[in-house]
């Protein structure tokens, strides 16, 4: 049954207001999507939906009833909610119109040994810096983003916004770096680091067949002990005053030449 929430002390609507914090995803365990097409598509991809929050206005589109009794089969609460309630759990102005608290997910490295691709993140520190790198993986068909040591939190709402949807195709896996290091070398993947002491440029580096693409920190980049487990060390080219690139920047450029070398595998065009 559709429930009707117009206040925003309602319990559900205090749950979803309460994801923007960590300690408040940690402990439901839950995150908060936006937008009738990503709610859609998490639940196409089999998350689990546990409330699916929608305005007045936009249950007139067929698109939001058809998601909101898909909602309901799953035995997700649903909720009719005004716009000011949709505000405050947004915490923005002109809020998306349906949002969705789906249950958080990593995958295990096992279910990543087959991958022609893992971009590995060693702490990064920026949520829309890792939102923008699943969304990159997802183009390129990766197999899997690995977040090493102690990372920011994929299911924040600043990377979930960035991912563009991402987060549901995306795999997103933990590790420590020498449990990591140790588990790829075994499966057999190539680990190429991004450095400013790399030898070769990227278009000129053979990444192998199965890679494992390195980033480092926005702040410090790979730590040497790091990079001293890499199989190759590769620099992008720079001209001008900068002397790096943004992270996700960086991890695109060298994600596309690496996809570029497997021949684009997957392509649409």
């Amino acid at each position: 049954m559709i429930q009707d929430v117009t206040s925003p002390q309602n319990n559900l609507v205090k749950l979803a207001k309460s994801l923007d914090r960590k300690k408040a995803r940690t402990e439901s365990g839950l995150f908060l999507a936006e937008g009738a097409r990503h709610v859609g598509e998490g639940l196409q991809l089999g998350w689990e939906l546990e409330a699916l929050l929608f305005s007045a206005a936009a249950e007139a589109r067929p698109a939001v009833q058809s998601l909101a009794q898909k909602a309901l089969k799953t035995g997700a609460r649903v909720a009719r909610v005004s716009d000011r309630v949709l505000e405050a759990v947004a915490k923005r102005d002109n809020a998306q119109s349906v949002l969705g608290l789906f249950r958080q997910r990593y995958t295990p490295l096992v279910d990543l040994e087959n991958a022609p691709l893992i971009i590995a993140l060693e702490r990064i520190r920026d949520p829309g810096n890792l939102g923008t790198i699943l969304r990159t993986l997802d183009s390129v068909g990766g197999g899997g983003v690995v977040l090493l040591e102690e990372s920011c939190d994929p299911f924040s709402i600043e990377a979930v916004r960035a991912s563009m949807g991402s987060i549901f195709s995306a795999p997103v896996a933990r590790s420590d770096f020498a449990g990591f290091d140790t588990w790829r070398r075994v499966q057999g993947f190539k680990m190429a680091g991004t450095s400013l002491k790399g030898s070769t440029r990227h278009t000129e580096t053979d990444f192998g067949t199965k890679t494992v693409l390195l980033m480092g920190n926005e702040q410090s980049g790979i730590p040497d002990e790091w990079a001293l487990a890499c199989d190759v060390l590769v620099r992008l080219p720079m001209a001008g005053r900068a002397d790096s690139l943004n992270l996700a920047i960086a991890t695109a450029v060298t994600t596309y030449e690496i996809w570029r070398q497997k021949g684009f595998k997957g392509a649409r065009d």
